[in-house]
């Protein structure tokens, strides 16, 4: 059975400087039947404008995810870290015990567009940190590439969930396909483009959540860039 949650009916925050859409109940957007799915928590796109952004404000016990996927977003962070993510990029927070940050538009006069993914951890109060990679982007190409997952495992940062975060990039008639591990759940983010999932149609902004399918096929309609959650 493959669920799909539509980018058009998602939550959605509009203000001056912000425009987020949200997969699952976010701050006051609230629906009961999207809450989160296993252990993701959050999954917002979000638009922000030139110079602006999230003031420093705190989080606990999450794994925290930012890809970027147009513009440069400003990091500092309580750690004491303080870097700028761009496209090709991906970074981890664990909020453990605590930790506070802010994220900006680096840019002043060009809007940055990205995803923030909240992943709930394997336990509470681990020793908060940060990572920040560049990802492969050629071995994303046509196939899909571990950029994040557990202690131990091949991916670009570590997070601490029994998850595994793969992305794509599918030029036009290109396919991929993923086989599941048996009592284990997926959950596919079109990114940007059109694609078709096990004779679903999708498009940018669009979930597709996966409970009992044992593989799933992604071919590309139009050049597409996806991230496909494989959880406990």
């Amino acid at each position: 059975m493959i669920t799909i949650r539509r980018g058009n009916e998602r939550g959605r925050t509009r203000l001056d400087w912000l425009d987020s859409y949200h997969t699952f109940s976010f701050d006051t957007y609230y629906d009961p039947h999207w809450m989160q799915f296993r252990s993701l928590r959050v999954l917002n796109e979000d638009v922000v404008a030139p110079g602006r952004g999230f003031g420093m404000h705190p989080h606990r016990n999450m794994e925290i995810l930012t890809y970027l996927l147009a513009g440069a977003l400003a990091h500092r962070d309580s750690l004491g870290n303080g870097s700028v993510i761009r496209p090709g990029e991906i970074q981890r927070m664990t909020a453990g015990t605590g930790i506070a940050h802010s994220e900006f538009n680096a840019s002043d006069s060009e809007p940055v567009h990205l995803l923030q993914i909240w992943i709930f951890p394997e336990r509470k109060d681990l020793t908060p940190g940060y990572e920040q990679r560049r990802l492969d982007r050629d071995a994303m190409r046509g196939r899909l590439l571990r950029i994040a997952g557990p202690p131990g495992e091949s991916a670009a940062v570590t997070i601490h969930q029994d998850a595994h975060l793969y992305a794509a990039w599918l030029e036009a008639g290109q396919q991929v396909t993923h086989t599941f591990a048996p009592d284990r759940h997926g959950w596919l983010q079109v990114a940007r483009g059109q694609l078709e999932c096990n004779g679903h149609s999708l498009e940018a902004g669009d979930g597709a959540a996966f409970s009992t399918e044992t593989q799933i096929t992604l071919k590309a309609v139009t050049p597409a860039e996806i991230l496909l959650f494989d959880l406990a």
